[in-house]
């Protein structure tokens, strides 16, 4: 391969040749190695699609994020046979990809978004001139391979890596060093917005799978106790073996973005309150105060000493909804009975302006009339529910917890008359009560998230019975969509997180393809015109030079699979 030493190269310091467990972050400098390739120096030339598995190993490479990930990764190997940075890739090129199953790794190595993480020496194409089909050959990280691989590693070897993972290590490690890793690259937001919720995994009917329970649960996936049913009512509940997940996520007042930063997935009986607090001090153990800034749980994780907790020690508020039977609750409903109280009604949210592209004079016309057409049947419509809040302030009735607590009390009313009475308790102060209603709806879109990450990217669809494994893919399923999260919103992007990931990757489907052109650990990318003018306005000197290398590599791509040519071992 060329070197910097090379005639006509840009002169640049020779950098350390990479040993075949490193980690390959190439850099993109488009001068440096244009400007080499008009000297006739390059390494290799690749056809390339921007596909979402490319850009989203692209992106990691250049935040060098996996690197930071692997160095505190709980591997159970005393000796590293696979280096920890390409095992937590390939899990994730795995889940980018919708495959559960170790066996799909050959397929998704294939794909190619992974190999942009290796050197053209590790991993490069072949092409069988017999029968015209595609090999990948790849050089591995041992000298234990006595014949040409496909793979830069076995699936198998993955698997068990995966299996004998201790699954509390591994959850300890998800919760500290992405939050670690997060917080060195800015990508938590200024107003700290945390939201902690509780779910349940359900699996099949088999006791096979370690740590389940069976537990019975109505046409809405509400556990309830059957001996509190009525007998005529038993007929709509199931039985069902699940697990249950405790989850916290990181989010903004936009919702652009939903980051879980910890999860720890349990027996479906156990309480998940103190659970979740844990979390909430592991994640200040690990990044500090001042990230967090407000936690919006549900009635699940009332626990009032661990809210005073939070933010007489760490300075987090929390809001969390009331139950019906709580003293506290009591109180401040009687406060919003009397005559003195003052109820204030929460406006309609406004809805977010969207760019309009111009209209034809056609459509235009046909929208005036059916505006017109709107306008005279408004006297037809239902009037919407109306929504009203009364707060106050310092109550401090609920005994358990050490701190005052503010309350808003919430009055939705029907158009048929019908009146909800609902109560939120917070330790953060507010100009007007509505205000607290409105943060607090942001936990509501966490069900929607749940139901995306369990239909659409199968985090319920457990392949093993092994509980290291059902624990490996929660973690990896909430690590692949966190990051993929962080990088559409870095770029930009942020309208695609809302959508479920064959959606996103729909819109990241090739538009059209690109060559990258690789020197040293640079590369630049051009267009197929861009690189036929590079090429026809070349001295006589570099295309020869270029001319020469690029028969060379054609011939290795003609090079059908083998044994291994390497030294023996």
């Amino acid at each position: 391969m060329p070197s910097s030493g090379r005639s006509g190269a840009p002169s640049r310091s020779k950098p350390l040749e990479p040993q075949p467990s490193d980690l390959i972050v190439f850099a993109h400098d488009r001068e440096y190695v244009l400007e080499a390739f008009r000297s006739g120096a390059f390494d290799a030339v690749e056809v390339v699609s921007e596909i979402a598995d490319r850009n989203f190993f692209r992106f990691l490479g250049a935040e060098r994020i996996l690197q930071d990930l692997a160095d505190s990764y709980p591997t159970p190997r005393v000796k590293e046979e696979v280096p920890v940075w390409f095992f937590l890739a390939a899990d994730l090129a795995l889940r980018l990809h919708g495959r559960v199953s170790f066996h799909a790794f050959p397929y998704v190595v294939r794909s190619g978004g992974l190999l942009s993480l290796l050197s053209p020496q590790q991993a490069h194409k072949r092409v069988d001139p017999t029968t015209g089909d595609l090999h990948l050959q790849c050089a591995g990280f041992n000298r234990k391979n006595h014949y040409e691989r496909e793979t830069p590693c076995d699936e198998d070897t993955l698997r068990k890596l995966s299996k004998d993972t201790a699954p509390a290590a591994l959850q300890r490690w998800f919760a500290t060093a992405l939050p670690r890793a997060l917080k060195s690259r800015r990508a938590f937001d200024r107003d700290g917005i945390f939201i902690g919720d509780g779910s349940y995994l359900f699996v099949p009917d088999n006791p096979a799978y370690e740590g389940s329970e069976v537990l019975w649960f109505d046409e809405h996936h509400h556990p309830v106790t059957i001996n509190t049913v009525a007998e005529s009512e038993r007929g709509r509940l199931r039985k069902r073996r699940c697990y249950k997940m405790v989850s916290l996520l990181h989010t903004n007042p936009a919702r652009e973005f939903f980051i879980p930063v910890g999860v720890r997935v349990l027996p479906a009986r156990a309480h998940e309150a103190p659970v979740l607090y844990e979390m909430v001090e592991a994640f200040i153990a690990a990044v500090g105060t001042g990230v967090m800034k407000l936690l919006l749980l549900d009635r699940g994780f009332l626990d009032g000493e661990a809210i005073g907790r939070c933010r007489r020690r760490h300075g987090i508020d929390v809001i969390v909804p009331l139950r019906k039977n709580m003293g506290i609750f009591a109180d401040a409903l009687g406060l919003a009975g009397s005559p003195e109280a003052c109820w204030q009604e929460m406006p309609a949210p406004a809805p977010e302006p969207a760019p309009k592209p111009p209209r034809p004079a056609a459509v235009a016309r046909r929208e005036a009339k059916r505006q017109r057409t709107l306008d005279a049947r408004r006297g037809e419509r239902v009037p919407p529910p109306k929504h009203f809040v009364f707060g106050v302030h310092n109550l401090t009735s609920w005994s358990g917890c050490p701190i005052p607590m503010n309350v808003v009390v919430n009055r939705e009313v029907e158009t048929s008359g019908e009146e909800h009475l609902w109560a939120l308790a917070t330790t953060r102060q507010w100009d007007h009560p509505g205000t607290i209603t409105r943060l607090y709806g942001l936990r509501s879109a966490i069900e929607e998230r749940h139901r995306q990450l369990k239909c659409f990217q199968d985090l319920t669809t457990f392949r093993s019975r092994a509980f290291s494994l059902v624990v490996h893919q929660v973690v990896f399923t909430l690590l692949t969509y966190g990051l993929l999260q962080w990088q559409l919103h870095r770029q930009e992007r942020a309208e695609l997180n809302r959508k479920t990931l064959p959606r996103v990757r729909d819109h990241l489907l090739p538009g059209r393809e690109q060559i990258m052109i690789f020197y040293q650990d640079r590369f630049a990318i051009v267009d197929k015109y861009e690189y036929t003018e590079l090429l026809l306005t070349l001295q006589d000197g570099p295309r020869q030079k270029i001319l020469e290398k690029t028969r060379q590599l054609r011939r290795m791509m003609y090079e059908l699979p083998g044994p291994r040519r390497g030294p023996p071992d």
